[in-house]
């Protein structure tokens, strides 16, 4: 028994698959981090190139010191709320992996919502796109994936973004009907597209410090700020749009919380008619897609 007591303890100590995930899992646990199990098998499988079931189905594999140390790093970022798309360098979007870092918004499921729905008014059409705040590249490059006769410019003011985007085009084998470019918004007055999409900053001043520390201390601030009342660049976006699209063009923009009637109003202003709004699972509208009128 005393024996048997010893390899018990023996293998409590080795540290397999199992234990690793187990002590990672309390560790942010006890730091209030809501997802913690879940973080800790996804920052472990990412750094062992393994995926997520491979980890409860080989959960006696031991673990080297190498990887051990890797481990202990990731979760100390964690730790200190850094979001894991940027502890693993990546994100899912449209069911693709796209590389993500600290110059670009991490992409959110609610932007999914705006690539389904103007999927279905092109498909098996050759367009020309613009993405405005294009960051890395996700709405733009799943709108082309699935929109295999068009083509899309996607712009940014942060060239390490365009960087990451590029990067994604080349990943994804869309390198050839695409292009990025470091322009801001006010000077870029090239081409007319069919479909222009935008996710642009949208958080009002006062709104700011309500946002999480993930995304707080992490995500980058411009790609956030909407100046004070959050509708700055939801209106060059619309203003811009106005003169870029062709005649029955569509605007697909993303909107925040509680911003729907203020954004349709500017529209209207402008000469765009509502065709769709997208509600997220809050029954909050956060896309808007119009027409020229």
């Amino acid at each position: 028994t005393t024996r048997s007591r010893n390899k018990i303890s023996e293998s409590e100590n080795t540290m397999n698959l199992e234990n690793t995930v187990k002590k990672a899992s309390q560790t942010l646990k006890k730091h209030k981090i809501h997802s913690h199990e879940l973080d800790a098998q996804i920052i472990l499988s990412d750094i062992m190139g393994i995926k997520r079931e491979f980890l409860i189905t080989n959960n006696e594999k031991n673990i080297s010191e190498k990887i051990l140390k890797k481990y202990d790093i990731a979760i100390k970022r964690r730790i200190k709320r850094e979001p894991i798309a940027y502890i693993i360098g990546k994100r899912e979007f449209w069911s693709q992996n796209f590389k993500v870092n600290y110059s670009t918004l991490i992409p959110r499921p609610e932007s999914e919502l705006m690539v389904y729905k103007l999927i279905s008014y092109f498909k098996n059409k050759k367009i020309h796109i613009l993405d405005i705040g294009t960051g890395s590249g996700c709405i733009l490059l799943s709108l082309l994936k699935e929109l295999y006769l068009s083509r899309g410019i996607g712009i940014d003011i942060s060239s390490a973004a365009v960087k990451t985007a590029q990067l994604n085009s080349k990943k994804l084998n869309l390198f050839n009907r695409s292009k990025f470019k470091v322009v801001g918004i006010d000077n870029f007055n090239f081409g007319k597209y069919d479909l222009i999409v935008s996710n642009p900053p949208y958080i009002a001043l006062k709104d700011m410090k309500n946002l999480s520390k993930d995304i707080l201390n992490y995500e980058p601030l411009t790609a956030l700020k909407g100046g004070l009342d959050g509708l700055d660049l939801i209106k060059k976006v619309i203003y811009k749009s106005k003169h870029l699209l062709k005649a029955n063009g569509l605007l697909g923009i993303e909107v925040g919380t509680n911003q729907y009637f203020k954004v349709l109003n500017i529209l209207k202003k402008n000469g765009f008619r509502e065709l769709h709004k997208e509600y997220d699972c809050n029954r909050n509208v956060r896309c808007i897609i119009s027409t020229k009128t």
